[in-house]
């Protein structure tokens, strides 16, 4: 009976299947298989039995091993890999003579040695011609120079990670696939790229393995930061917890409560509880957030502290009862330098002129009085009274 066998051909590279064919096969042994690329020497690592009846068809679109392999076969491989570290060396020393921006890799040599692959990488495009002229000069065979990005190159050198374990890419990864900065929001982690990235400089592969998990929990969760009509009265959604499967929530009475998935489910969409209601009354009647509620002044009773209007009326009373900076007359009645009165007032009989004349005590008393009787009028002015222009005095 036939069997499928899964062939590596590297212990990083992707698992081919054939069939056995006429040989019996044991798992870890060596076999030489025909590919697009010519005879090539793998590594059996799983066995299983052919499809039977209905599934004959899918067995027979696998290609058969050519035959087992041999010790000289064996030693073949090992000359190849001899031959792959020299041909690192000779090609880093080319790289270096011609002065290219690139990075060499590894280098594969096939079975047969009909062809060898460097690969590299390199950040733009690189012109290798003549150090392609070079290769094929020194081993005479078809060369290949393969440009891989930072994700295969982890993969082929092998590293430790963040969690002290050989990179996933090196042990049993085969294909990557995309990572995005979205998957790193979901799982609520710190969107620091030294912490979420990898030794690629990429954002790790695990967050792909448990982006799945995330997405059947958040599909069940109700969402963050709003508030929902419960057994319990309305309560906010704070945050979720992946690992435990519960819900954080605020209640009406501002105190966290922590629930389960099946728990929330229970009392979402359902009219509030007579304790919840009676424990909502309670808080409101103690007041915001446990404090005092504060007395409100009866309507009746006046504060005894003036209101702003009254201060200002009676602070520009006892302005105007004043003489206007320290003792000077009103400009409404003063005299310009020239002795001549001003054009709303006339100069007084009295002796002395100028801008040190004291006005009458009268006039003062009669600005008192006319400034106590308007004593309402100034105070619902919202402003200060404009000055007027001084003009020079005439020559």
């Amino acid at each position: 009976m036939s069997q499928i066998l899964g062939v590596k051909f590297n212990d990083y590279g992707q698992v081919y299947y054939f069939a056995s064919g006429p040989f019996v096969v044991r798992e870890g042994q060596h076999v030489i298989v025909k590919t697009d690329q010519g005879m090539g020497l793998g590594k059996v690592i799983l066995i299983r039995q052919a499809p039977q009846e209905d599934e004959e068809e899918e067995a027979d679109g696998y290609k058969t091993i050519y035959r087992l392999a041999n010790e000289k076969d064996m030693e073949s491989v090992t000359e190849n890999e001899e031959l792959s570290k020299g041909a690192y060396q000779f090609c880093r020393k080319c790289i270096s003579k011609h002065k290219l921006g690139m990075k060499l890799v590894d280098v594969e040599v096939f079975f047969d040695r009909s062809k060898m692959i460097f690969y590299f990488t390199a950040p733009g495009r690189i012109d290798f011609r003549e150090l392609i002229k070079e290769l094929v000069r020194e081993y005479r065979t078809r060369i290949e120079l393969r440009q891989i990005g930072v994700r295969h190159e982890t993969q082929m050198i092998g590293a430790i990670g963040n969690c002290g374990q050989i990179c996933c890419c090196r042990r049993f990864m085969r294909k990557f696939v995309p990572v995005t900065i979205k998957m790193a929001k979901e799982q609520n982690l710190f969107l620091n790229p030294t912490k979420i990235s990898g030794i690629c400089g990429r954002l790790l592969c695990c967050l792909s393995f448990e982006q799945k998990g995330y997405e059947e929990f958040h599909r069940l969760c109700p969402r963050v930061g709003k508030k929902y009509t419960t057994s319990l009265g309305s309560v906010k959604v704070l945050r979720s917890n992946f690992f435990k499967k519960t819900l954080s929530l605020l209640t009406e009475s501002y105190e966290e409560r922590e629930v389960s998935i099946d728990e929330w489910n229970e009392i979402v969409n359902k009219p509030p509880s007579e304790e919840a209601m009676a424990e909502a009354e309670a808080q409101k009647n103690r007041g915001y957030r446990g404090g005092r509620r504060p007395s409100r002044p009866e309507s009746s009773e006046k504060s005894e502290t003036p209101d702003r209007g009254d201060r200002k009326g009676k602070s520009r009373q006892d302005r105007a009862g004043t003489s206007d900076r320290a003792g000077k007359p009103d400009r409404a009645g003063k005299p310009d330098r020239n002795g001549k009165p001003d054009r709303k007032g006339k100069s007084e009989p009295s002796g002395k002129s100028g801008r040190g004349s004291r006005p009458d005590q009268s006039s003062t008393a009669q600005r008192n009085d006319s400034a106590d009787s308007s004593g309402e009028d100034n105070s619902k002015r919202s402003r200060r009274p404009r000055r007027r222009r001084r003009r020079p005095p005439k020559k």
